[in-house]
């Protein structure tokens, strides 16, 4: 058997291990680790790789923003940032039909701003807006799906962990990543407020209606979130002045938001103690996860698949659109079974090479930009696609008296925004690039 048949068979057996609930991370780890062994005759080579690639992951300065920006999400939540969110979104559209599930969503993509992660924005704001959207008359299928949907802005709106994660693998500016992401990260946000609507008029006793409030209200509650647009000031802009880098960023922001929450009484004796362990553990989680996909990733070069699957699609005849769709579809199909960094980590090395082989008339960079925009998005869709999204269980989890089937039921009218969305991106590219084009 070939080199290269041995990296296509690889594929199949991820895939069977995955299924057997094996994690993701061990699951890659333990086929490029095999993978490597059989394709070099022996274990040195793989023993050796082991030392390098552990260290150079771990000890990877990029990859430190990563628990800088959980961490700042972690003490957001314990400063009340996402409770003055949603009582800010409330106090302006509260009133409206739909309008407290249009403020849950107005407050995900706020607290996105602060926080890198979906599954964290998705739990921290059900916390805040599930109870209340039951209070108000909200279906429970509706008010599950409307913060699943909202919580996938988590890794849209900048900062990302997923945009950062691309940018490594990619070899991507992150600040370019982030400015590209900001207005797609908008259009997200608005385009789930139109769904919001669309759904109270077709099921009107799905949603329910509040008096409106004062103004006098309105104003305090919209006061109450300073604080959240000091840290993204002083985050994003201090990135895009190139005051700091992004990891340096990352380190303000955590700092910041934690001034706050201990201003604010939320960070004391064990919440303190519980914030860094919460980190610690989703950091190691991700960073095994990055490790088993260095290995598997170096066991796919190796077998030279990536560079023969580039070969072979540019040999089809097939036009670069139909290409970029195809993957597109792809990845929505893989978003089923397979969560978002996962699919970053194992796909990217793939596919990118192929799209960069491809003529989009764009630059290396801007095409590296707007695909990763992309891709951001249709991973972001699988996190709420039926029947294993990973937003969908987390939201699920914390409403057990709603059946799964309802929140599935409802959030389609979310998907379906999220493709057209995609849409969009992918016949307009400007609309991911404009503010690169006239900042740079």
């Amino acid at each position: 058997m070939t080199d290269f048949a041995i990296g296509m068979w690889s594929f199949p057996i991820l895939l069977l291990l995955i299924f057997l609930r094996m994690p993701i991370g061990l699951a890659m780890f333990a086929v490029g680790f095999l993978g490597l062994s059989w394709v070099t005759g022996g274990t040195t080579v793989v023993l050796s790789k082991l030392k390098l690639e552990t260290y150079s992951t771990f000890s990877s300065y990029s990859l430190s923003i990563v628990p800088m920006f959980l961490l700042m999400g972690h003490f957001a939540t314990l400063g009340g940032m996402s409770q003055a969110l949603f009582r800010a979104a409330e106090a302006f559209l509260g009133h409206r039909k739909g309008g407290l599930a249009m403020a849950a969503v107005g407050a995900c993509a706020g607290f996105g701003s602060i926080c890198g992660s979906s599954l964290a924005t998705a739990a921290t704001m059900s916390k805040v807006a599930l109870p209340e959207l039951k209070r108000n008359g909200y279906s429970g299928g509706f008010a599950t799906a409307t913060l699943a949907a909202g919580g996938t802005l988590g890794i849209l709106i900048p900062p990302s962990v997923i945009l950062v994660i691309y940018a490594i693998l990619t070899e991507q500016n992150i600040a370019k990543l982030f400015m590209a992401a900001f207005v797609p990260g908008i259009l997200a946000a608005a385009g789930y407020m139109i769904t919001i609507m669309v759904y109270a008029r077709l099921h009107p006793d799905a949603a329910g209606q509040r008096p409106p409030m004062p103004w006098s209200e309105r104003l305090r509650a919209l006061l109450d979130v300073w604080p959240v647009l000091l840290v993204f000031l002083a985050v994003v802009g201090g990135i895009y002045l190139g005051i700091f880098t992004p990891t340096e960023g990352a380190a303000v922001g955590a700092f910041g938001t934690g001034l706050i929450a201990i201003i604010n009484g939320g960070l004391r004796g064990r919440a303190w103690l519980e914030s860094f362990y919460s980190t610690a553990r989703s950091t190691a989680m991700i960073f095994f996860i990055v490790l088993g996909a260095g290995f598997y990733n170096g066991f796919l070069a190796l077998t030279q698949v990536p560079q023969e699957l580039s070969v072979w699609v540019t040999s089809l005849g097939l036009s670069p659109w139909m290409v970029l769709v195809l993957i597109l579809v792809l990845y929505l199909v893989m978003g089923c079974v397979m969560d978002s960094l996962s699919m970053i980590l194992l796909t990217i090395p793939i596919f990118w090479p192929i799209i960069s082989a491809l003529d989009f008339g764009m630059d290396p960079e801007e095409l590296a930009i707007w695909f990763g925009i992309i891709v951001l998005i249709v991973v972001e869709v699988g996190l709420i696609t039926p029947p294993v999204g990973m937003n969908l269980f987390v939201i699920n989890s914390m409403d057990r008296e709603t059946p799964i089937s309802h929140t599935y039921r409802a959030v389609t009218y979310f998907v379906a925004s999220d493709i057209l969305r995609v849409a969009l991106l992918v016949i307009f590219p400007s609309i991911s690039l404009f503010l690169l084009r006239i900042f740079h």
